[in-house]
Formats: C-alpha cells, sequence, structure tokens
C-alpha cells in the first residue's frame, strides 16, 4: 500500500469525523498495489447514515480536509450507506480489492 502511516490515520480520522464513528473506509485502486507508481487516492466509504443530501454535504467536506492535510491530490471518493440495497459494481470492486484503513 502506497500510503504513509501518517496518511493513513489522518484518512481514517478524518472520514469519521465526517461520516460518523462507525464508517469504515478502504483504499482501493492504483495505491493498493506497491510495483505501481502514482495514482490517485480512491477511497469507499461505509456509513450508517443514508439521506443522499447530507452524504453528498459530508463527502465534499471530507475532500476538502483531505485536500487540506494531505495537500492537494487527486482523491476519489464513494460513499455507500449500509443500509441501501443498490450494490453497485464499484462498491464490490473497492471492498474485494481494497484494504481496510
Amino acid at each position: 500500500m502506497r500510503l504513509t502511516p501518517e496518511e493513513i490515520a489522518t484518512i481514517r480520522d478524518a472520514a469519521r469525523a465526517h461520516f460518523g464513528h462507525d464508517a469504515k473506509v478502504w483504499l482501493f485502486g492504483s495505491r493498493v498495489d506497491d510495483a505501481k507508481r502514482g495514482g490517485d487516492i480512491d477511497l469507499y466509504v461505509e456509513t450508517d447514515l443514508h439521506y443522499p443530501a447530507d452524504l453528498l454535504k459530508r463527502e465534499i467536506s471530507l475532500k476538502l480536509e483531505l485536500d487540506e492535510r494531505l495537500g492537494e491530490q487527486k482523491i476519489d471518493i464513494v460513499v455507500r450507506p449500509r443500509t441501501s440495497e443498490l450494490a453497485l459494481p464499484i462498491h464490490r470492486v473497492a471492498r474485494e480489492t481494497g484494504i481496510e484503513l
């Protein structure tokens, strides 16, 4: 995994601050592979929150905080409420190939 322990802690703590203490976050995509170089930070967040407008607001706030704390870099965030019956392929890929932070 190509994140420092400090970056991992920052991401995990920020995700929980914006989505609740029970939120879980996974890193997926190219940053999981130590053999690759570059790439954006792809994050998958599962939360007990479920109101779409609230989730979008929190996602934007998380992105802004991570930009401030990690420095501006490409960060993609996928959020899924645990109660949602909608399971997109990206959700499955993120959980199966990602690493929980």
